[in-house]
């Protein structure tokens, strides 16, 4: 379920990026044949009144379609409607409104993440605990554990905060299985002392019934919205020093350059042992797919804004053959980037390297 989650929170970020796309196109009267997610042959499709809607078999990204170049179209080549035919705002409206949404998409998600869920709580030293789970086990029950009790060290060593301190309490729960531990817990304005035995779980790992948590919630509307704009400019600045390093660096930093798979991969496992933090993954892969659409390279979104600058420093477009060379070599490149990331990141899941071992 975990994968499901993952590849549901990539494919929805693709949707909503061609999304900005094609309803920027219709909502200025512009018209748009093809509606696909993915690349390649063709897995489904549905034939609408003006639009085809696909999914194929690449899961590399999407793309709309445009009548313009279709020699199959029975639209007169001059017609005003046509993306061609546009003025170069309208043109650039429609190309960057992929990279408007995805940001748009992200702050949205965080807006959502801190007025019902919250934000990883960074600061707070110690670990929530927002629930007790009398049906995992009642070792906790049975302590006198309660929901809102913050554990801040266990044996005498103060867990600290973070993700740090909830990965270092499950660890020492999961370890401790049949073997006596001494919580610290803070309840209200108290410190408490509170001995628990971790029971033997399914999996041979201790367990005490109890949910673990690091979120902080936003009390009202307008707070939300302040604490999801800190928050989103956060991942931003985290984001572009992310790509000024591969820029910078680019040996060093390459190997961690992730495709889908990889991508996957990581969701797959925020959704196991965190699911309220797919949130804030999904705001991130957003804003990361917005930066890399508007690179100025060819078969993205920037490449073609960069077509647009030149046109209108010229006063005329580049030569369509041109532009149509450099579109589909960039088009390649990147095809091949991304089975390359798909065969690597595949590779080296650890799953493929026990078979392989």
């Amino acid at each position: 379920m975990s994968i499901l989650a993952a590849i549901a929170v990539l494919a929805v970020l693709i949707v909503v990026h061609e999304l900005g796309h094609f309803l920027a196109a219709r909502l200025q009267g512009i018209y748009a044949n093809r509606f696909s997610i993915g690349f390649g042959p063709v897995i489904w499709k549905y034939q609408g009144s003006e639009t085809e809607y696909a999914l194929r078999a690449l899961p590399l990204g999407g793309f709309v379609g445009f009548p313009d170049d279709d020699p199959d179209s029975e639209i007169p080549p001059d017609d005003p409607n046509l993306l061609r035919n546009r003025p170069i705002l309208d043109r650039a409206i429609v190309i960057s409104a992929g990279v408007i949404a995805n940001l748009v998409f992200a702050y949205c998600i965080l807006v959502i993440q801190v007025g019902m869920v919250g934000v990883p709580d960074l600061s707070q030293p110690g670990v929530l605990v927002p629930q007790v789970v009398p049906e995992s086990s009642l070792v906790a029950t049975e302590a006198g554990i309660k929901a809102g009790d913050v554990i801040l060290a266990i044996d005498g060593q103060d867990l600290g905060a973070g993700r740090q301190a909830i990965d270092s309490l499950q660890k020492d729960i999961q370890q401790s299985a049949n073997k006596p531990l001494e919580l610290t817990i803070q309840r209200s304005e108290k410190i408490l002392s509170v001995k628990v035995t971790p029971e033997v779980g399914k999996d041979g790992k201790g367990k005490v019934g109890i949910g673990l948590q690091l979120h902080k919630r936003s009390p009202n509307l307008v707070e939300a919205f302040g604490n999801a704009a800190e928050e989103y400019e956060r991942i931003i600045v985290l984001t572009g020093k992310g790509f000024w390093q591969l820029i910078s660096n680019f040996e060093e930093t390459a190997g961690q350059v992730a495709g889908p798979v990889k991508i996957v991969d990581i969701g797959a496992q925020i959704a196991s042992s965190d699911p309220l933090s797919l949130f804030q993954f999904a705001a991130l892969i957003s804003i990361n797919l917005a930066i890399i659409n508007i690179l100025p390279l060819p078969a993205l979104d920037g490449g073609q804004l960069a077509f647009l600058l030149i046109e209108g420093v010229r006063g005329k477009p580049l030569p369509t053959e041109i532009q149509q060379n450099v579109m589909q070599t960039g088009l390649v490149l990147l095809l091949g980037l991304g089975i390359f990331l798909i065969v690597r990141d595949t590779a080296n899941l650890p799953w493929i390297q026990k078979l392989l071992q």
